[in-house]
């Protein structure tokens, strides 16, 4: 009786996800010795060892398996792909860092990005060649969740490609494409977002808290 009385509660808003102790707010380190060693190689240039975490991302791939992003202080993220939800289920961890970001303005300018740009046999990135990894003939398209430190969670549609390079016999350099759209209302912006990076092992960074 009287139930309309009682103050609603606010619908529950997800936790951002925490996987191998990595958290919003929380913070990694690098191994200096071997990025001193690989970083000549690679395009990212300049990694700061310590990685503060600004954002956490999600993107649920089917039922059972997700990307979780760490977003850094230092234009970089730690990908997290897994098969379930917790530790033992990675099956990849690679350190992404932003080389660089394009507006796009036009419905016509993403629609040739995403029909005839984002999937090519081979892409050049920075004097560099990579060749495309996964046998998709169009962009995969999945859509991200992100919490940020402030509270925010937003969300962002995204259509990508993900291609390869050989620096050295056993050092390999990873380029994804994204066109991401976000929209609020009816505002919409939309960009192409190149990124470069490595997969990382369990020695190659430690958690700071």
């Amino acid at each position: 009786m009287f139930d309309w009385l009682k103050k609603k509660k606010a619908p529950e808003v997800p936790m951002a996800p925490e996987v191998l102790g990595l958290r919003l707010g929380g913070a990694f380190e690098l191994d200096d010795l071997k990025f001193r060693l690989i970083e000549p190689e690679l395009t990212i240039e300049g990694a700061s060892r310590t990685h503060m975490i600004q954002a956490v991302g999600e993107v649920k791939l089917d039922e059972n398996t997700r990307i979780v992003r760490y977003y850094t202080d230092d234009d970089a993220f730690l990908q997290v792909l897994q098969h379930g939800v917790n530790d033992e289920d990675i099956s990849e961890v690679k350190l992404f860092y932003f080389f660089d970001t394009n507006a796009i303005d036009t419905s016509a300018q993403w629609d040739d990005w995403i029909n005839n740009n984002i999937v090519q046999p081979q892409f050049e990135l920075d004097g560099e060649t990579f060749t495309k990894v996964w046998d998709n003939v169009v962009p995969v398209a999945m859509t991200e969740n992100t919490w940020s430190r402030e509270g925010k969670v937003t969300r962002t549609d995204q259509f990508i490609m993900l291609y390869e390079r050989q620096c050295s016999e056993d050092l390999y350099e990873s380029m994804l494409v994204a066109a991401e759209e976000k929209i609020s209302g009816t505002h919409v912006d939309r960009c192409v977002v190149f990124s470069t990076g490595i997969d990382l092992t369990p020695t190659d960074f430690k958690l700071l808290g």
